[in-house]
C-alpha cells in the first residue's frame, strides 16, 4: 500500500483499535486463477506475538479455503472511517481571492490498515465452536438479550458447523493508513473541521474528530 510518510500509523495498539472496531473486513489471497477476495467478519485475537492472530470462517463452498497459495501472504483489509474532503472548504489566501479555492482539488480522507501473514484452514470442530462463540459473543455484547451459540440444540451446531471450514492468519505484518489532512496547514484544516461539522452527519463528525486528533 501506498503511504506517504505523514500518513504512516505504525502503532500497534492504534491498528488493533481500528480491526476491532471495523471487523468486517476483506480477505484477498493468490489462487491457480488469480486473486480472489472474501468479505467476512474477521476477529483479532491474542495470541502472544506482538501483532495477533486474525480467525475467520467462511462456507465450505467457497473454494478460497482450499485455492490459497500457501506460499503467498494473504492480505486482510480493515477499512475504518472515511469521507469526501471538498475543495470548497479550503479559505482564500489574502489578496488572491477566489483564485485559492479554484486552485485546490477536492480528496477524500480515509483510515485502513492491511494485515498480512501466512493463512492456513481449520476443520477441526473444536476450533470451529470456540471461534464461533467468541464471534458471537463479541457482537451479541450490545444487545439487551443477547444469543449464544449454546442456546442453539448441539446437534443444530454441530451440523452446522459441517458447512464451514475456519481461517486462521497469524499477522506478521501491519500497515496502517491514517489520511486525514495532516499534510494541510493549520488553517486548512480548521476549515476542514469546520466543513465536516457543518454537515452534520455520523460520518462527518467520525471523520472531524479524526483530523482534531493530533496524535
Amino acid at each position: 500500500m501506498y503511504i506517504p510518510k505523514h500518513n504512516l500509523e505504525t502503532r500497534v495498539p492504534v491498528m488493533h483499535e481500528l480491526m476491532r472496531a471495523e471487523p468486517f473486513g476483506s480477505l484477498i489471497t493468490m489462487t491457480p486463477l488469480g486473486l480472489f477476495a472474501t468479505h467476512l467478519p474477521l476477529v483479532l485475537e491474542e495470541d502472544g506475538s506482538e501483532l495477533g492472530v486474525i480467525k475467520a470462517h467462511v462456507a465450505r463452498g467457497n473454494t478460497q479455503w482450499r485455492d490459497f497459495d500457501p506460499n503467498v501472504e494473504a492480505l486482510a483489509i480493515f477499512s475504518g472511517h472515511h469521507h469526501y474532503i471538498s475543495a470548497s472548504w479550503y479559505p482564500a489566501v489574502s489578496g488572491i481571492g477566489a483564485e485559492k479555492t479554484k486552485a485546490e482539488v477536492p480528496t477524500w480522507n480515509y483510515i485502513v490498515v492491511h494485515a498480512y501473514g501466512s493463512l492456513k484452514a481449520v476443520e477441526d470442530p473444536n476450533w470451529l465452536l470456540a471461534h464461533l462463540t467468541r464471534l458471537t459473543d463479541i457482537h451479541e455484547a450490545a444487545s439487551d438479550n443477547p444469543w449464544r451459540v449454546s442456546d442453539a440444540p448441539e446437534r443444530y451446531i454441530e451440523q452446522q458447523m459441517r458447512a464451514i471450514v475456519g481461517l486462521e492468519l497469524p499477522v506478521r505484518r501491519l500497515e496502517g493508513k491514517w489520511k486525514t489532512s495532516q499534510n494541510r496547514n493549520e488553517r486548512d484544516r480548521e476549515a476542514v473541521i469546520r466543513g465536516l461539522a457543518d454537515l452534520n452527519t455520523p460520518n462527518s463528525l467520525a471523520m472531524k474528530s479524526l483530523v482534531e486528533r493530533k496524535d
